[in-house]
């Protein structure tokens, strides 16, 4: 029979790992989202400026 401490801590030694699973691929795709976002608008204010697009 299970304690109420070992389900604690089994529950717990599982959901750690897999919050930061989550958080590291959370912070990934935020990072790209964020990068395509700025690249996005520093092409508008290229051409807004008159200079040509970098590709």
């Amino acid at each position: 029979m299970l304690n109420i401490g070992d389900i604690i801590f089994q529950l717990f030694a599982i959901l750690v790992p897999i919050f930061f699973i989550v958080m590291i691929v959370f912070f990934v795709r935020s990072s790209k989202r964020r990068k395509e976002q700025l690249d996005r608008i520093e092409g508008k204010f290229d051409r807004a400026s008159g200079q040509i697009p970098k590709k």
